[in-house]
């Protein structure tokens, strides 16, 4: 083992850097704590990790004062059954002029696969000269359990993939605040390609019919690889039909009740706790996220119907029957997912005379931040239905402002409890920060 990490470091250190698109995340690093970045796999965490290194070797650190390694590579199938301890080793017998004289940074991909890796972690930092940077796919890093095992030595941030402001860069489309008629037209029709492409990085630049195949590997590998072989589970085709219910369901409501039903009619022998666990772990994986109605009770808001939203619109499109799912779901899960990058804390509303507001979302632990999504207000009956909705979900919440996000249309709308803007879906997503 001993051998093949010094191989992996020494060809990491001499292999020139893929940079990829500037991502449009600006973390802090704090000396004495590692930087650790989730989310996704295949979101793009390592070409980060990438551009991390990049701005250190500009500022004068040597490539040979770093040590990037990547937990997936096959050849460190046994790290995990001796120490991990050898990278230390590995390293300073390839440069042991760096021993208590130079930082060394340490750049570790997925590093949750090994077991153990905290402690090895927090000695690192804490007994050597050195920083480390650390992804992974999976929200337990962020968890209070890490930190605990850490002794606070470490600071965690979210990547998702591409927003529409990182599709447009890497489409080479230029965008400002004030925008030629030109610049607006290149703009929306990047907006409909993104509508149709997704989000994942690697598909941004590739023909529809490898773009539908990667999205279904991406599928597969993140069923097998970040919840049926990390948790070890024995029903792995309970877990399989119910992901495909969930994608075909996608910006619809569910209950642990119905979804034990669907899956007890396929055969399944499994309990609601079982099936609880599912939902928690998909969501570890930043894969399916699950949005309860906006209740100040607790208990009330558990027993409501939850939502479900994919951390890749077209990732729907590319897995799903597309029986149930439509561009109006597409359009609110993608809604969702740009509300997500800034808040974890979202919910969907229902007023008192059950009428429904797709999002209700807390800004700066603060703001509440009200959200109907519609595919078009053309027709006057939708366009009653949602801003009646919106209308009578400011008044009961007291709020004087409420946005709902179209395709297109782009006005604003005066209503008893405020004002209604409606914004296009490209607009949205691009001066999200400014509007909310």
């Amino acid at each position: 083992m001993l051998d093949q990490l010094k191989e992996i470091i020494l060809n990491n250190q001499n292999t020139a850097l893929e940079l990829g698109v500037k991502r449009d995340l600006a973390i802090s690093t704090i000396p004495g704590k590692a930087t650790i970045c989730m989310g996704v796999r295949r979101g793009g965490k390592s070409t980060y990790m990438r551009q991390l290194l990049h701005i250190l070797l500009q500022q004068g650190v040597a490539r040979e004062n770093t040590v990037h390694i990547n937990f997936f590579d096959n050849r460190l199938h046994n790290l995990q059954h001796s120490s991990l301890e050898t990278i230390i080793e590995a390293y300073y017998s390839i440069h042991p002029d760096k021993k208590n004289s130079q930082k060394v940074y340490y750049f570790f991909d997925e590093i949750q696969e090994i077991e153990g890796w905290e402690a090895f972690v927090e000695r690192l930092i804490r007994a050597e000269n050195s920083e480390v940077y650390i992804t992974g796919s999976s929200a337990k890093m962020l968890s209070k359990e890490i930190a605990t095992q850490m002794r606070g030595r470490s600071l965690s941030w979210e990547i998702f993939p591409f927003s529409l402001a990182e599709y447009l860069i890497c489409k080479g489309i230029s965008f400002a605040t004030n925008m030629t008629s030109r610049d607006r037209l290149l703009v929306q029709n990047g907006f409909s390609e993104y509508f149709t492409t997704g989000s994942f990085p690697e598909v941004a630049k590739i023909p529809q019919d490898l773009r539908i195949k990667i999205h279904q590997e991406y599928f597969n590998t993140i069923l097998f690889r970040d919840l049926i072989e990390r948790h070890n589970i024995k029903n792995p085709q309970a877990v399989i039909d119910v992901a495909y219910w969930l994608i075909n369901n996608t910006a619809s409501t569910y209950t642990i009740n119905s979804l034990t039903g669907y899956l007890k009619s396929l055969g399944h022998k499994i309990t609601k706790e079982t099936l609880g666990e599912y939902l928690d772990w998909f969501e570890d994986a930043y894969f399916l996220f699950s949005v309860r109605i906006f209740d100040a009770s607790l208990s009330r808001a558990n027993a409501n119907p939850k939502k479900i939203y994919c951390i890749d619109h077209a990732l729907v499109t590319s897995v799903s029957s597309g029986i149930l799912v439509n561009s109006g779901h597409l359009l609110e899960s993608l809604i969702f997912i740009t509300l997500r990058r800034i808040t974890e804390k979202i919910y969907y509303y229902r007023t008192k005379n059950d009428r429904e507001v797709d999002f209700v979302a807390i800004i700066n632990n603060r703001e509440q931040a009200l959200i109907q999504v519609c595919e078009s207000l053309a027709d006057p009956k939708t366009l009653k239905r949602e801003v009646s909705a919106l209308n009578e979900a400011m008044r009961e919440l007291g709020r004087d402002s409420g946005i709902i996000v179209t395709l297109n249309e782009d006005q604003e709308i005066e209503v008893s409890a405020g004002s209604i803007r409606v914004l296009p879906a490209w607009k949205f997503l691009l001066y999200i920060a400014d509007i909310l």
